[in-house]
């Protein structure tokens, strides 16, 4: 019983640290330190923007040699130690209506459409599904004294952050993602419709 009241203790006061600085008045008055942070945490290396080619069982496997030299420490912690980032810390925490795809920032797979994804107030980006059920592997977490689902990428079985069964529809899912774990690709801007020649008509 001593034991379990330890663990929950330490599992506040982690929540807590996570959770610190996401109210309005901090996030304001540190949004420069925050932007300019996240571009030099959140952005991997040149090497990494290149989508790495799985093998002959869909599967990409590094050494963590290969992988520390491909990601950046933040990432690398994230990514191949199952870390999570600070709480409203990462690039893509906030609710936008940029149009695109969230890559896994580790091997460049396509994990979830940004349509998918919602405010959940938590400081993280959180995500209602990925593109489809195969992009996603699920594993149960029992770190910390709690039972989660922890997400991985399908294709390089990178840590991406946990789900949860508190989101909204159509799915009632929340995955709760580190802005480090993934990379936006935007859409291509529409192409404009040609305008018809003088005298023509359009059908």
């Amino acid at each position: 019983m001593t034991r379990l009241r330890h663990a929950l203790s330490f599992v506040t006061a982690a929540l807590a640290l996570l959770f610190a600085g996401c109210d309005e008045s901090s996030t304001v008055l540190g949004e420069a330190r925050s932007n300019s942070a996240a571009e030099a945490t959140s952005s991997p290396p040149a090497a990494a923007l290149a989508p790495l080619a799985p093998g002959p069982d869909g599967k990409v496997r590094l050494s963590e040699a290969e992988w520390r030299a491909r990601l950046t420490p933040e990432q690398f912690h994230i990514l191949r130690e199952a870390g999570t980032e600070r709480a409203c810390s990462g690039a893509y925490w906030r609710k936008d209506e940029k149009k695109g795809v969230y890559h896994c920032g580790a091997c460049g797979f396509a994990l979830f459409d940004a349509a998918s994804k919602f405010d959940s107030g938590t400081g993280w980006p959180s995500f209602t599904g990925p593109i489809s059920p195969d992009r996603v592997i699920n594993k149960v977490d029992t770190s910390f004294g709690m039972i989660r689902t922890e997400n991985l990428c399908a294709r390089c079985e990178s840590h991406l952050g946990h789900s949860f069964e508190d989101g909204p529809p159509p799915t009632g899912l929340r995955y709760c993602m580190n802005s480090l774990a993934l990379r936006f690709e935007p859409a291509p801007p529409a192409r404009p419709t040609p305008s018809p020649a003088p005298g023509e008509t359009t059908k």
